[in-house]
């Protein structure tokens, strides 16, 4: 059977040394780990065999030599992941779901270009080509080095302030060549979480201590760039900045050897990307009245996520959204409460649906509320700060 694949965008904006490329390698890495592929209900394929080989082996230098992969200065490549549930299933069941697979497009965006000029025209308009591929991205990772905020211990505004006035900066200088004569843009990430990489270094600070410092230290920071990114898209009251916050660590580092096993929220990547849209999406929906048109990305497979975390599956979800005339330009009141049932399930509700879904060997479902629970439990292990909204 075919596999029809609902696509997830992660845009990852970090200066350079931030973290980023040991933060992928380690993410793909693990993931093929033997450990990993006998316990896990999905596989994680890289859609470029070069790419994923590349990640692979800076995952094994890292875990048998000690030896981190080189900083990617400039480089702008995103990494597209599929995400194969290893018995998809068969018969009118499968065929009836609107997808049987899972695809992550990671775009990492160079911290230099919101700090340096451009060298040539040609790299002018890399940057904008490169920018507008990730705007397809529902979640943007801003990352805070680890590392950084030791070196500014006391006086973290001063690093802070660097960090997300160069990127407000970058953002400005972009906006000319991205909007159309001005016009706001319908495709954007709309929620952007600020994640401390490196957090290995703060093992006193959990999730909730970060926003704090944050707060603390940058708060009129976030919001001069959180008014930044509202030029940038239609309906900015769906826009989240300075909301969520997350703990992040590839490995752990000591002096000649990298514990590639004691990993800090790589496990939530996946959750975040998935889930955290969906949820967004029902606590916007509910607030304001938004176009279906303007929302992108974020309403695609809406209703078989609802109905796939509420056991409802995906046959009766697809209904119930298909009693939305097509002609309505909103999401309607009818749909919100569907929406809202699958954001609020308890967690008992959720195991019961995810144990179910295994011995009905439906593993689609079981994957997806797996990723549910586990964003839950990322937020009560204080990995992981939403929105209170």
């Amino acid at each position: 059977m075919a596999a029809k694949v609902k696509e997830q965008n992660l845009a990852v904006f970090g200066e350079s040394g931030s973290g980023k490329t040991v933060l992928l390698s380690s993410f793909y890495g693990a993931s093929q780990e033997p450990s990993f592929l006998a316990e896990s209900l999905y596989k994680v394929l890289a859609d470029d065999t070069g790419q994923g080989t590349r990640l692979r082996q800076n995952y094994l230098r890292m875990r048998n030599q000690a030896k981190a992969p080189e900083a990617n200065r400039f480089a702008a490549t995103p990494y597209s992941f599929t995400l194969k549930v290893k018995e998809p299933g068969g018969g009118k069941a499968a065929k009836a779901k609107p997808f049987n697979a899972l695809r992550l497009i990671w775009h990492d965006y160079p911290g230099e270009w919101f700090t340096e000029e451009p060298s040539s025209t040609e790299e002018a308009t890399r940057r904008v080509a490169t920018f507008t591929r990730l705007l397809k991205s529902d979640v943007a990772l801003v990352l805070v080095d680890g590392q950084k905020l030791l070196d500014y211990a006391g006086e973290e505004e001063k690093y802070l302030k660097s960090l997300l006035w160069g990127l407000r900066g970058g953002l400005e200088k972009l906006r000319d060549d991205i909007l159309t004569d001005g016009e706001p843009l319908r495709e954007f990430p709309r929620i952007w979480i600020l994640a401390l990489s490196k957090a290995d270094l703060h093992p006193g600070l959990n999730a909730k201590g970060f926003q704090d410092l944050i707060v603390e230290k940058a708060a009129g920071d976030v919001s001069a760039l959180h008014d930044a990114l509202k030029t940038f898209v239609q309906v900015p009251e769906a826009l989240s900045l300075g909301e969520d916050f997350m703990l992040l660590s590839s490995a752990r580092f000591e002096p000649g050897k990298i514990e590639v096993t004691e990993r800090v929220g790589l496990d939530l990547i996946l959750p975040v990307a998935t889930m955290l849209p969906f949820e967004r999406l029902a606590q916007w929906a509910g607030r304001f009245a938004i176009p279906l048109k303007v929302l992108g990305g974020l309403v695609d497979h809406a209703d078989a996520l609802a109905g796939l975390l509420t056991g409802a599956g995906a046959d009766a979800a697809a209904k119930f959204l298909a009693k939305i005339p097509k002609v309505v330009p909103v999401l309607a009141p009818i749909a919100i409460p569907g929406l809202a049932e699958a954001v609020k399930l308890g967690k008992s509700k959720l195991e019961e649906v995810h144990a179910q879904a295994l011995a009905d060997r439906d593993f689609l479902t079981a994957v997806v509320t797996q990723f549910r629970l586990d964003l839950d439990q990322g937020v009560e292990d204080h990995l992981f700060v939403k929105s209170l909204w």
